[in-house]
């Protein structure tokens, strides 16, 4: 990739909820213009001007076009900057195109998606196009997954510091989390949902824990889809709606990486629960009770102050099957999917933009712990308000936001 393109940064997908919340991000922290070169794209100028004006931007922060649709002006747009950030979704929609442009110019690529089956088509059409042009396609860089796939790979490195060997086992477990949908995200949830209806083959895919790494088959995995009791919690867990998604990542990281858990690793995700009947069945997001209004639409979300109430707390417990274990906290001081989310987008694609040589990470279809691990265990912290730590004190139960 050539060195002196125009922009570090291309936020696609800017008049949307999430993507207006990437750009204000990345004008608060970064300004409009100096150690960031950023611009704003999407498939209406007015409405990006719109955007660029209720962010308090000024009018010279670029706004360019190209629809999701438009391979030719894709092309054109990707070949301006080192990284393109999109939020433009449901991916398996609006999509494919970005990434196919992305993978030819090498141009390095970071988006928010949840759809397992599209990321695996994906990987699948385009990951040799993108080694052989340099550019790194990493999926899966907002809540979707990269508390989850790093906080995996951050207690399985203090494993190996204190016990010289990893975990065999991993637990995720959500402690508490407060936040709300968004029009996006239950858009993209019924997309998928409509893809595996129609096609077995899809719905199989995203109940195979090992659908992203390709030519590999790791053992059978703990069931996450029932209440149980779990002792390492002191109390019951239940189904996390994220946890297909974010396994696929978390097995794919240590199939990228060569297997430093092993073949053998298991991993599963849970959330803390009060009470609830052993042995409940997961729903699915057509049980949400959204309330009178009904579900939000695409391009809606919670306001400033319910993104800014929320919060969630992740405990990672690496069991090493002797008896230790370790524990890892994730916590995130936003709204997880829309607070959090945007800003941990934006630090991945500037992680890439700025401390990832690709002589480290190549060029390739990567998961962000994979790619950036510790790129982002620096840039998280510091502008995105999530924290990475080990916790040596016993479970609480009522967690509290910090």
């Amino acid at each position: 990739m050539s060195a002196d393109r125009e922009f570090d940064v291309i936020v696609y997908g800017a008049t949307g909820f999430t993507g207006a919340l990437v750009a204000e991000h990345l004008l608060k922290t970064y300004g409009p213009t100096g150690t960031v070169r950023w611009a704003m794209a999407g498939r209406d100028a007015a409405k990006l001007a719109k955007v660029r004006a209720e962010i308090g931007a000024p009018d010279s922060l670029p706004c360019l076009v190209a629809d999701a649709h438009d391979r030719a002006a894709l092309d054109a747009l990707v070949r301006r900057t080192k990284v393109v950030i999109t939020t433009a979704g449901p991916y398996q929609l609006y999509g494919s195109e970005l990434v196919a442009a992305c993978a030819a110019a090498g141009t390095d690529y970071v988006d928010l998606t949840g759809e397992s089956h599209w990321i695996a088509a994906m990987t699948a059409s385009h990951e040799a196009a993108a080694k052989a042009s340099g550019a790194r396609l990493v999926f899966s860089c907002g809540f979707d997954s990269i508390p989850f796939d790093l906080g995996v790979w951050f207690v399985q490195r203090e494993a190996k510091a204190r016990f010289g060997r990893a975990a065999p086992r991993v637990k995720g477990r959500v402690r508490e989390t407060r936040g709300a949908l968004s029009g996006g995200t239950f858009a993209s949830g019924l997309a998928t949902m409509a893809a595996a209806q129609r096609d077995p083959a899809i719905a199989a895919l995203l109940a195979d824990p090992f659908a992203l790494t390709p030519g590999f088959k790791g053992p059978a995995q703990p069931d996450g889809d029932h209440v149980q009791d779990d002792p390492a919690v002191g109390g019951k867990v239940g189904p996390f709606m994220m946890a297909s998604i974010n396994t696929k990542a978390v097995h794919r990281t240590n199939f990228l990486l060569g297997h430093p858990w092993g073949r053998d690793f298991r991993y599963d995700e849970m959330i803390v629960l009060g009470d609830a009947p052993e042995g409940a069945a997961m729903g699915d997001l057509t049980s949400f009770n959204f309330g009178p209004g009904g579900p939000p639409k695409p391009g809606e979300g919670p306001d400033r102050a319910a993104r800014e109430a929320g919060f969630y707390d992740l405990l990672f417990i690496a069991e090493m099957g002797d008896g230790r274990d370790l524990r890892a906290a994730v916590k995130g001081d936003m709204d997880p999917g829309y607070g959090s989310t945007s800003r941990m987008l934006a630090e991945a694609a500037l992680a890439l933009a700025f401390d990832v040589p690709r002589e480290v990470t190549p060029g390739g279809a990567w998961t962000s712990a994979s790619a950036m691990a510790e790129a982002l265990l620096v840039r998280l912290p510091a502008k995105a308000g999530i924290t990475f730590t080990l916790e040596h004190d016993a479970f609480s139960r009522n967690p509290r936001k910090r």
